[in-house]
C-alpha cells in the first residue's frame, strides 16, 4: 500500500452515491474536497467519524471544502447509513475498490488476528488545482474532523 502524496494529481473518478446518482471529482472543481476513505458504513468507528463531519459541515463550508466519503459498501447500505445518521454529504460506493487502489489506500489489513485486503482509513484534501494538498493518516475516528479543521485554519 502506497498512498498518493502531497503535490500529486488526484485521480479522476465517477462513482454512484447513496441515491445511485453518479458523482465525479470534477463536479467540485470550484472547491477543495476532503475525500475520506472509510472501511464500512454503520460500524461504530465509521459512524462516529461520519457524524462528526456531519456536525461540522458548516465549518468546512467556511473554507469552501466539500466532504465526500468513499467505501466499498453497496449504494443501498450507504442510503440506509445516510438516512439513519442524517448525513449531509455524499457517500460513494467503490464496490470494486478501483478508486481506493488509484489513491493507494487499498491493501492488507489485520483485525482480530485475521489478515485481509481492505480500505485503509486515510483522507485526502484535494485543492482546486486537482492536486493533493494534504494527506491525513494520523487521527482517530473521534477527532478526524478536528485534525482536518485545524489544518484548514492554518491553510485557509
Amino acid at each position: 500500500m502506497t498512498p498518493l502524496k502531497v503535490g500529486e494529481k488526484a485521480p479522476q473518478f465517477t462513482l454512484p452515491d447513496q441515491d445511485g446518482e453518479e458523482v465525479s471529482l470534477t463536479d467540485f472543481k470550484d472547491q477543495r474536497v476532503l475525500l475520506y476513505f472509510y472501511p464500512k458504513a454503520m460500524t461504530p468507528g465509521c459512524t462516529v467519524q461520519a457524524c462528526n463531519l456531519r456536525d461540522n459541515v458548516d465549518n468546512f463550508n467556511k473554507y469552501n471544502v466539500a466532504i465526500i466519503g468513499i467505501s466499498t459498501d453497496k449504494t443501498e447500505k450507504l442510503s440506509r447509513f445516510t438516512e439513519k445518521e442524517l448525513l449531509n454529504f455524499p457517500l460513494l460506493s467503490d464496490e470494486n475498490h478501483e478508486v481506493a487502489q488509484k489513491f493507494g489506500i487499498w491493501g492488507e489489513k489485520e483485525f482480530m488476528g485475521k489478515t485481509y485486503d481492505g480500505i485503509h482509513r486515510i483522507s485526502f484534501l484535494i485543492g482546486k488545482s486537482g492536486k493533493i494538498e494534504h494527506v491525513f493518516d494520523d487521527f482517530k475516528t473521534s477527532n478526524h474532523h478536528e485534525v482536518v479543521l485545524n489544518y484548514l485554519k492554518d491553510h485557509p
